[in-house]
């Protein structure tokens, strides 16, 4: 499976089998997550066998069943921190995808569990991923039109893919509130007013430059 195709079939998913990680995917985990945490400045974890970030004794915590394996989204506060969580931690849901398991971004409900996981000095945990083998594949979620995420005229065709796979991203409660600009032959985007809407957008970039071939996310934010 390609990236491009792990974007067609990336679903959220909240209910999970006993299947553990196997050895293969949890290295070939570790070793993404360690490319993004060098590459981003993050502090990103995966964290294997441990079910009390989603309080197991309470089966429908949350509406998350069985959930024993999460990535924790960790960083160093920065005005930033939110966008590269999101860039980052979508790449590694992504190859999730093409190893054959399920993910789900988790803002709230979950439990904070200081022995699972390193937060140094100066760092934050904004969220988790739940990782597993899904009891289900999940549902394709509702998207808004192209038109409703997008500013300028005369689009080229690799920016319409790039909106496409965009809207098929997960964002907060679906609020899908980011605005892809397209403005003299230059890609920005730009985060609306909501929930997680700053992770939302470096989730929503990350299947943007996948679908596009085109990179510009982190020259944004450097631009700030």
């Amino acid at each position: 499976m390609t990236l491009n195709e792990a974007i067609l079939a990336r679903h959220s998913v909240r209910h999970y089998t006993d299947a553990p990680l196997t050895t293969e995917q949890a290295e070939t985990l570790k070793a993404e997550i360690e490319r993004c945490n060098t590459e981003g400045n993050l502090h990103l974890q995966l964290i294997i066998d441990e079910p009390n970030g989603f309080q197991a004794e309470k089966p429908h915590y949350g509406r998350f069943q069985n959930v024993r394996n999460y990535i924790a989204l960790v960083g160093g506060r920065s005005k930033d921190l939110d966008e590269r969580l999101g860039y980052y931690g979508e790449r590694v849901v992504l190859l999730a995808q093409t190893l054959g398991l399920n993910t789900c971004w988790v803002g709230l409900t979950y439990k904070k569990t200081p022995d699972a996981m390193q937060i140094l000095p100066g760092e934050r945990l904004r969220g988790v991923i739940a990782i597993g083998t899904g009891a289900n594949e999940g549902v394709q979620h509702k998207s808004k039109p192209f038109e409703a995420v997008t500013e300028g005229t005369d689009f080229p065709d690799w920016f319409r893919q790039g909106v496409e796979a965009a809207l098929l991203a997960p964002t907060a409660i679906n609020q899908q509130k980011f605005k892809f600009i397209w403005n003299d032959g230059q890609v920005k985007v730009k985060a609306g007013m909501g929930f997680f809407a700053h992770m939302d957008l470096g989730i929503v970039a990350c299947h943007f430059e996948i679908a596009s071939g085109h990179r510009f996310f982190l020259d944004q934010l450097r631009k700030r």
